[in-house]
């Protein structure tokens, strides 16, 4: 990624930006999210608020799925030749990076897109994703923002009319919706939101299967907190999961509490089908215990799987060339599991007194702790925060002005646009403002005296 000076095309206030050319799977897993995210090639201007794109010729690159695809901004108003001297460039850095057994012939044929939207219909359509599809999703989208625009007496009869569309995938988009406006803060949105959320939990067939789902998860959520009020015993999860109404709360009270749903716990279960006088209860129960065995068995495969899995990830970073790099690539994939995993072979190796194992785990959490840690430019910018005046603001900026680079403005810039779209307007927000005015000041003053 590169980093560039330009102008706002709103306001003419310069910009620091980020621009990156190839998204190149091979050197980064996660090129492919970057550019579908549309996270890549944004300016922020913290002065207008203004966001969008910059237009910069891209070359695109997946070795699993043969890909090799160019774009080149027709709004450039570059001569054809040089487009393709261009990209020649961009294309030579990828194939360098390629290993000599991976330099298979879908690299001597680049695949040109016409349009940006191309290009991203061209990337999901080699993971099975149909242009036909993202058309159907496009319509969802549509859909949803003429119920938010459709005035509430008009709702029915648009509802009505377009209940085909309004499916699992399209409330999976209002969900998401709904969590961004809870992330931004925005209020109003989110009420808007959830209005036209409940309307169609009401007023269609999958809106009503969805709502009943997550009713009786929380019923079952709700029961299990009151009854673990002094402490829950089997006893008391045996009680919940016979009188458990439905399949949804059954499944959501087992998953909570696997651990507890063991030997002991089927031992009294099977007790209780003994003592059953009533053939229809004593029917009632084995049937019960037949799910419960049904679904404790598909945890602990699941369970099982995930854990094998992270097993895995780590034995195959200790087997790396070059384990700080691996390491950086799967941090995507850390999780919690992952880190108990790691944990727990730091302890086997030190109680074998592997130094080996115990030098290469350690180089592991190392790289990720360095991950989590806040970098030194966000512990300058929060001392830049904390400047009680603007006298004291400019004596630290003249103490970590080697500090002061066009990454640094970036990391500001970014952090109010983030700011921005969270809605906020407070005095954090202002100070934020502020001290990027002061520091974009003193890195202009201190350049211009180079």
């Amino acid at each position: 990624m590169t980093k560039i000076q330009t102008t706002c095309p709103q306001c003419h206030q310069p910009v620091v930006a980020d621009i990156q050319q190839t998204f190149d799977l091979q050197e980064d897993p996660l090129a492919k999210q970057k550019m579908l995210s549309g996270i890549s090639n944004i300016i922020h201007c913290p002065i207008c608020g203004y966001n969008g794109m910059i237009a910069t010729p891209i070359v695109y690159h997946d070795p699993e799925k043969e890909l090799l695809l160019t774009y080149f901004p027709p709004e450039l108003n570059i001569p054809l030749n040089e487009q393709e001297k261009q990209l020649g460039v961009l294309i030579n850095k990828i194939i360098d990076r390629l290993p000599k057994e991976k330099r298979k012939a879908y690299i001597l044929q680049p695949q040109s897109m016409l349009t940006y939207q191309t290009l991203l219909e061209k990337i999901l359509e080699a993971d099975g994703i149909t242009k036909e599809m993202l058309e159907k999703n496009q319509k969802r989208i549509r859909l949803l923002q003429q119920l938010l625009k459709t005035q509430k007496a008009n709702l029915p009869k648009v509802i009505k009319e377009e209940e085909a569309l309004i499916d699992y995938p399209f409330f999976s988009i209002l969900s998401r919706l709904i969590q961004s406006t809870v992330s931004q803060g925005d209020k109003e949105s989110n009420e808007k939101l959830i209005e036209l959320q409940n309307i169609l939990f009401e007023k269609t067939k999958t809106g009503k299967e969805i709502h009943k789902v997550t009713k009786d998860t929380e019923k079952a959520m709700h029961d299990l907190q009151e009854a673990s009020k002094g402490g829950l015993t089997r006893e008391k999860l045996l009680e919940l999961v016979i009188k458990a109404p439905s399949d949804t709360q059954l499944s959501t009270i087992v998953s909570l509490t696997r651990p507890g749903i063991d030997y002991i716990f089927f031992q009294k279960l099977s007790d209780r089908i003994d003592a059953a006088m009533d053939t229809n209860a004593k029917q009632e129960l084995t049937k019960l215990r037949e799910k419960l065995l049904h679904l404790t068995e598909e945890i602990d495969k699941r369970a099982q799987k995930e854990l094998n899995e992270n097993k895995i990830l780590l034995n195959n970073i200790l087997k790396s060339d070059n384990i700080e790099s691996s390491t950086k690539k799967n941090l995507p994939k850390v999780s919690e599991l992952f880190l108990k995993i790691v944990e727990d072979e730091l302890s086997t190796a030190r109680k074998k007194s592997d130094l080996e194992k115990i030098q290469k785990i350690e180089r592991v959490l190392a790289v990720i702790k360095k991950a989590i840690e806040p970098t030194k430019e966000i512990k300058l910018l929060e001392k830049f925060l904390t400047s009680k005046n603007e006298v004291e603001l400019q004596k630290s900026l003249e103490e970590n002005k080697e500090m002061i680079t066009p990454e640094f403005i970036q990391l500001l810039n970014s952090t109010i646009a983030q700011s921005g779209k969270q809605g906020k307007d407070n005095e954090e927000s202002k100070k934020l403002r502020e001290v990027y005015k002061s520091v974009l000041r003193f890195s202009m003053r201190t350049n211009l005296n180079k």
